[in-house]
């Protein structure tokens, strides 16, 4: 086994949602607008960059609290508890999360997004353009 790795932040997320209990279950339903602050030395990296695009955000659930093996799914305890690798859920070994935004606009380094339902101040660990061509999933029969 490999020592862990260390990421550093690209940048921070600016939402209305200030606690866990106003998160919505999934941000792209709610077509929640928020922004994310890049980093001043990563700004260039944001060239080509156009509002309308659709891009992965790679962020870290930092008030996410321990991880659990076992979680009921939408936090629904009605629902019975699964691994945590079948849900979404934040309470993971390495609180990761992604999320599908589409880019409204971008100016001085601040995008603004729609569809994220993070917390302000959660930090941006990556972005990563959406394709259509690769991030569908393939036929079965493409693996054979």
């Amino acid at each position: 086994m490999t020592a862990g790795a260390e990421f550093s932040p690209i940048g921070v997320i600016r939402s209305g949602i200030k606690d866990q209990d106003q998160a919505p279950k999934q941000g792209i339903s709610e077509g929640l607008e928020a922004t994310i602050e890049i980093l001043p030395q990563w700004h260039e990296a944001l060239e080509g960059l156009e509002p309308g695009r659709w891009l992965w955000v790679i962020y870290h659930f930092h008030q996410a609290g321990p991880p659990k093996l076992k979680v009921h799914p939408r936090h629904d305890p009605t629902r019975p508890l699964t691994g945590v690798f079948n849900t979404r859920s934040p309470k993971r070994p390495n609180p990761l999360a992604l999320s599908l935004v589409r880019l409204e606009a971008l100016a001085d380094g601040v995008l603004t997004v729609r569809g994220l339902e993070a917390l302000d101040g959660t930090p941006v660990i990556d972005l990563k353009p959406y394709s259509g061509k690769l991030d569908q999933p393939v036929d079965d029969d493409a693996w054979t």
